[in-house]
């Protein structure tokens, strides 16, 4: 899950919540959606794979 910050960056996020805490785990902030969307694939492939 990808969510556009206040600064402009985006921030990917993990697709659960965590059980502890509540919230999504934060997988990364990247300066552009198109990098962020690279690395959610890499994250995806290396889950799966």
């Amino acid at each position: 899950m990808i969510r556009k910050l206040k600064s402009g960056e985006y921030r990917l996020y993990s697709k659960k919540k965590d059980r502890k805490t509540g919230k999504r785990r934060n997988l990364g902030t990247f300066k552009t959606l198109a990098a962020a969307k690279k690395h959610e694939k890499a994250v995806q492939f290396f889950k799966h794979g």
